[in-house]
């Protein structure tokens, strides 16, 4: 394997349920131990990247961080580390910041579970110099791009499709490391998996699980999740859940 994804581990208003989207919230406890485990694995099997890529939001770059912590023991140890925008959750519009379980209340469940898992329907959108505007967030002064203000599924693989040509040319140099987000990575799985629009509604992504994959040339592998079986599927289950109303 020489390609391995990681959704960050767990975030504040991941615990909270909450729609975070480009919010920069961080890592919860959980999240913490999650950086910790997902980092001790990947030594456990001799996985040390040449390349890490982060998105800019702090809960993708603190789990690389702890990843990185755990693979390399000495300080003087040197690898490509970079931050890409393109690698943001998507942005969730004027959604971010509500309660998902609130907001299946006041929409209907069908219309959240659409907002969250649809292919190419986008949220209501953020208002141009809201809180919610990257647009006017320093984080992104250098970005010469106008930033979205919601986005769909459809708009976050149209973002990440050179973004991840990038990462696959990057493993001719060494293994590589991409600390995303549930959207982005389930974005980059539609791409490289060739996944049809209606069967990527129901691609969950669990936080703090490596997903490896072998890039051979244009031969692509997956070698699936690493770690325990029922984990990985209680935590896959966990972010079904979010936005379903309990009877």
């Amino acid at each position: 394997m020489n390609l391995i994804f990681v959704r960050h581990g767990q975030s504040n208003w991941n615990k909270e349920n909450k729609f975070t989207g480009w919010v920069d919230v961080g890592l919860s406890e959980r999240g913490n131990v999650e950086a910790t485990e997902a980092g001790k694995l990947l030594s456990s099997i001799n996985f040390i990247p040449h390349t890490c890529f982060t998105s800019y939001l702090i809960r993708s770059k603190d789990t690389a961080i702890q990843i990185m912590n755990e693979l390399f023991t000495d300080d003087h140890t040197v690898f490509r580390n970079e931050e890409l925008w393109q690698l943001n959750e998507r942005h969730y519009g004027s959604l971010q910041g509500l309660d998902k379980l609130e907001t299946s209340k006041k929409y209907g469940e069908d219309q959240v579970h659409t907002w969250r898992r649809g292919y190419k329907t986008k949220p209501p959108l953020a208002e141009e110099g809201s809180q919610y505007d990257p647009n006017n967030d320093t984080t992104y002064k250098s970005i010469q791009e106008t930033l979205p203000l919601g986005e769909s599924l459809e708009d976050v693989v149209a973002r990440v499709h050179e973004t991840l040509n990038v990462i696959k040319t990057s493993t001719k140099e060494g293994n590589v490391l991409v600390v995303a987000h549930g959207n982005s990575i389930r974005a980059m799985l539609k791409i490289l998996e060739n996944i049809s629009d209606d069967n990527i509604v129901d691609i969950n992504i669990p936080t703090g699980i490596p997903l490896a994959f072998n890039i051979n040339d244009d031969k692509i592998t997956r070698i699936g999740y690493l770690g325990n079986n029922e984990k990985i599927q209680k935590l896959e289950e966990e972010v079904k859940q979010q936005s379903r109303l309990k009877e």
